[in-house]
């Protein structure tokens, strides 16, 4: 038997949900290469500005941050402006974004950085609710992993695109930044000229942003089943930063050179985009709880392991950390359409945005409390032991919300 955020339902034809799967996947895309695009560049920026490259850090923050507050509003923005609305919106963040950062100046690049921060926050409640509506209720885990996918795949692009834009080909860094403009230009034209929203709904924010997110909250918080999803996005959410944040200057440690120890990373990341379609695919069969309990033990197992990954032979540990990204971010999909499906009618994206504030939390939080680890012990690979203790504590809360359900099942 599957828990409870396995559903079923009738089957939908695939034209009324593959293209909306489509432009959101393209539009996560484009979100996640916007964001990281001054990483990507950020040696040449750096240089460039007369500033160190370690500084990218704290825009990176920044943009978290701005996320993290964006989310928590974002229910009412897309209760009130409509999904395909906020979709254009965050488009036009970006752009704008993109054009303010290549500006090189400081002032404007800190204001495109909490610009980055807001879209970021609304793009996951707007396609969110796009996706529910369109998608077959079987197969949302499916669908949204599928839109995960455009996470990994953004950053790819950004890794990979924008340096040959700077350096092979000669634009610069900031031509390389107007450069990463036009996918998401071409995306809002497309939305301008296809999509027809319905009308805004001008008395849905009437209640006010702040009280209406304590209300948000505290409906979290109240419910055993959302307050689970909360805990679970922001301890996975940490443990897929410091897996993505840590492996190169782990391996660097243990002798890899920094190409070989860059090149685990980005096989890492891409497995991560194959495992978030893999992990939705078992979600719709096993439960979404369950899933996510595996998705934890794995996780933990993998972490644990690395303490002694200095003795392993090279392409056990290579399998090691390349499993560890196709598990570590294969939980994003899954989350999603949990949160989606146990959101009331109507407010998919208020119910996302608020449980999305956690999994900021985990993201700002995660790297630095494994910072604060490594301070203390030394040795990268004992910090990850020690912060596998994030995968079993979610895999065991899954396995509690899980049995639950089971429960009150039987007594219905």
């Amino acid at each position: 038997m599957s828990d409870s955020l396995s559903t079923q339902g009738a089957p939908a034809a695939p034209s009324l949900w593959i293209k909306p799967l489509a432009i959101m996947t393209l539009v996560q895309v484009a979100a996640t290469c916007s964001i990281l695009a001054l990483t990507a560049l950020a040696p040449e920026a750096a240089a460039s500005l007369g500033i160190g490259a370690h500084w990218i850090g704290y825009q990176i923050s920044l943009i978290y941050f701005a996320g993290m507050f964006a989310s928590g509003f974002a229910g009412a923005v897309v209760e009130t402006l409509r999904a395909e609305r906020v979709i254009r919106l965050e488009l036009a963040i970006f752009v704008l974004g993109l054009l303010l950062l290549a500006s090189g100046l400081p002032v404007l690049m800190v204001v495109a950085s909490l610009l980055f921060g807001i879209g970021y926050g609304l793009n996951n409640p707007a396609s969110s609710d796009i996706l529910h509506r369109s998608a077959p209720r079987a197969r949302q885990s499916l669908v949204f992993s599928i839109k995960q996918s455009g996470v990994p795949l953004g950053a790819v692009v950004a890794n990979v695109l924008l340096p040959s834009l700077a350096v092979a080909i000669g634009v610069g860094w900031q031509g390389a930044l107007v450069a990463a403009a036009v996918p998401a230009a071409l995306l809002l034209f497309w939305s301008l000229l296809v999509d027809r929203p319905e009308p805004v709904q001008r008395g849905a924010a009437s209640e006010g942003i702040w009280r209406r997110m304590i209300r948000e909250q505290a409906a979290i918080l109240s419910n055993p089943r959302l307050r689970t999803l909360a805990i679970l996005g922001c301890l996975y959410s940490a443990l897929q930063l410091i897996a993505t944040a840590f492996i190169v200057v782990m391996l660097v440690a243990h002798g890899w050179t920094l190409v070989a120890a860059g090149s685990v990373a980005a096989a890492s990341q891409m497995l991560g985009a194959i495992g978030r379609v893999a992990w939705g695919v078992a979600a719709d069969r096993l439960g979404g709880f369950r899933t996510l309990c595996i998705i934890g033990l794995i996780a933990g197992c993998i972490l644990f392991s690395l303490n002694w990954i200095g003795g392993f032979p090279a392409p056990l540990q290579v399998a090691l950390l390349v499993g560890l990204g196709g598990v570590a971010s294969g939980w994003n999909g899954v989350f999603l359409a949990a949160a989606a499906r146990t959101a009331p009618k109507g407010k998919v994206g208020a119910n996302t945005g608020a449980l999305l504030v956690y999994t900021f939390i985990g993201v700002i939080i995660g790297p630095s409390c494994f910072a604060f680890i490594y301070g203390l012990v030394g040795d990268y690979g004992l910090g990850f032991t020690l912060f596998s203790s994030v995968g079993f504590l979610g895999a065991a809360l899954s396995w509690g919300q899980m049995r639950a359900q089971r429960r009150d099942v039987a007594r219905a």
